[in-house]
């Protein structure tokens, strides 16, 4: 089996040393040997160290190497929306096996893939696209196919999982988290992508399409990110025995007319210590899968590095490089369902906000008011002193409600924090958090 590699960074370069100290095993679960035909990078002079390759056998020529004839496997770890889409296409229509671990391109045209994989009769896999080495995704596509996922909760990004994880065990503030997590690796120069929510939604997307047989892209995924969650989020969760997590959610439901549709979202939220995610740290990833007739399913592990991400590539590899050996192919994608995308304000959930209030007589009863003119319900009031030095300027009449609601659709959740805002007795909202999972 002849295997075409596109990127050799930090993930391809672990491909290439597993497929070396691997060889004889590999062979042995596929049935043939597998042969690195080329490896596609961008510089050729670059120090690749003591990679166990031949050096003749890198180039510059993606495109040219994915159209060679004797190339069976094309394994692409680039990343990015172009030129990989066209390199992929191409291999797939020309009936190539592809393995891929680019998230970004299938939540953004999973599609343009899919459909070429159709037209050529080769496979696509992709298990390491989300949740590196962490086997979640086939599953998902061939374990559960007999059953009804309901939703998919998950911690799908290490860096904000890190970093809210040592805002949890320090109290540090956003930025001194972050710092941290830059510093240690865990974050990129630019950690746009990962703090603002976007990688963590492309995974979202994926996930949703798989869970629920309809093609749902990363345009469809309500994001946001962490950057607005504070210390003082920290501790408010912790007094009501919670923990903060950016959470991926992929659920399946009923709309106002009574549609079967779904919703994804990725959020900060409030989960309860009980939760099985809560006790998810460091950099670590998990997946709750919650089906009708396999019940609640945890999946945990590393989610990231070159080494996971890798074990996770060549897993795919042997996968269909038996299938090639078979004369046979994997089972194509399943969107039968096509469901549509339910939006963000439709979505149940819970809030949970902490307003800066005048300390006076008849504040609690107009904040209540507020909430019932949108028909949503309270679930606790907790109530104490304005910490000096906040919106009001620490004056010695303000003092601090915290509000948790029951479920209610986000966006009568949202119209009455926006009331609250005009309110002249509310000082400042200070924090406004979902809430998920039962406590």
């Amino acid at each position: 089996m002849r295997l075409a590699l596109l990127g050799c960074g930090t993930v391809g370069g672990e491909v290439v040393r597993l497929l070396h100290e691997q060889s004889a095993d590999l062979a042995a679960r596929i049935g043939a040997p597998i042969e690195i035909a080329g490896i596609a990078v961008r510089r050729l002079n670059r120090d690749r160290g003591d990679l166990p390759v031949d050096p003749a056998l890198f180039t510059t020529d993606a495109l040219g190497l994915v159209k060679r004839d004797d190339v069976d496997v094309v394994v692409e770890v680039v990343g990015g929306i172009e030129p990989a889409r066209g390199w992929l296409v191409e291999a797939l229509r020309a009936g190539k096996s592809v393995v891929t671990a680019n998230k970004a391109l299938l939540a953004e045209d999973g599609a343009a893939l899919h459909d070429a994989a159709a037209e050529g009769g080769g496979d696509l896999y992709y298990e390491a696209s989300v949740a590196g080495a962490i086997p979640l995704l086939r599953p998902l596509r061939e374990s559960l196919h007999g059953d009804r996922i309901t939703q998919v909760t998950g911690i799908v990004n290490g860096t904000t999982n890190f970093i809210l994880s040592a805002m949890d065990a320090t109290g540090a503030g956003f930025a001194e988290a972050l710092e941290e997590a830059t510093e240690l690796g865990y974050a990129e120069a630019d950690p746009t992508a990962d703090v603002e929510g976007f990688d963590a939604a492309a995974k979202a997307a994926i996930l949703a399409s798989l869970a629920f047989h309809t093609r749902v892209s990363a345009a469809d995924v309500h994001r946001e990110g962490i950057t607005e969650v504070t210390a003082a989020d920290v501790a408010s969760a912790k007094a009501m025995g919670c923990t903060i997590k950016l959470l991926c959610i992929a659920a399946r439901g009923a709309d106002a007319a009574g549609r079967e549709t779904v919703n994804v979202r990725v959020h900060p939220a409030m989960i309860p210590l009980t939760h099985p995610l809560a006790s998810v740290g460091d950099a670590f990833n998990a997946v709750f899968v919650e089906a009708e007739a396999a019940g609640q399913l945890m999946f945990y592990g590393r989610g990231a590095g070159g080494a996971p991400t890798a074990s996770a590539v060549l897993g795919d590899v042997v996968a269909v490089a038996r299938n090639r050996l078979a004369g046979v192919r994997a089972a194509s994608e399943s969107a039968y369902a096509d469901l549509s995308v339910r939006p963000m304000g439709e979505a149940l959930t819970r809030y949970h906000i902490s307003l800066d209030v005048a300390d006076r007589p008849g504040v609690l009863a107009a904040v209540a008011g507020v909430f019932a003119r949108h028909d949503v319900s309270i679930a606790t009031v907790r109530q104490g002193s304005a910490a000096a030095g906040t919106s009001g300027g620490g004056r010695d009449d303000d003092a601090e409600l915290v509000i948790v609601t029951h479920v209610a659709p986000d966006a009568a959740l949202a119209a009455t924090v926006g009331e609250l805002r005009g309110l002249d007795i509310v000082r400042s909202v200070t924090s406004v958090l979902r809430v998920e999972g039962g406590f």
